[in-house]
């Protein structure tokens, strides 16, 4: 997902994209410059727990994402 969302932002015109963690992919971030995209495996952010750290409720698990 990280490479096709690189790739993406590449034909928008958007240069300097840096990935970290593709290596793992537990937590994959692609910084876009001002956009920053964080990838998660599910167990990986059930762990980080983020939603509680920053005081937001999970979101719905109806939720869907479209694909780039």
């Amino acid at each position: 997902m990280a490479e096709l969302l690189r790739e993406e932002l590449k034909k928008q015109g958007i240069k300097n994209i840096h990935v970290e963690g593709l290596p793992q992919c537990d937590w994959v971030l692609v910084d876009a410059g001002d956009v920053i995209v964080h990838l998660f495996r599910p167990e990986v952010r059930a762990f980080y727990n983020l939603e509680k750290m920053w005081g937001l409720e999970a979101p719905h698990e109806s939720i869907k994402f479209s694909t780039l």
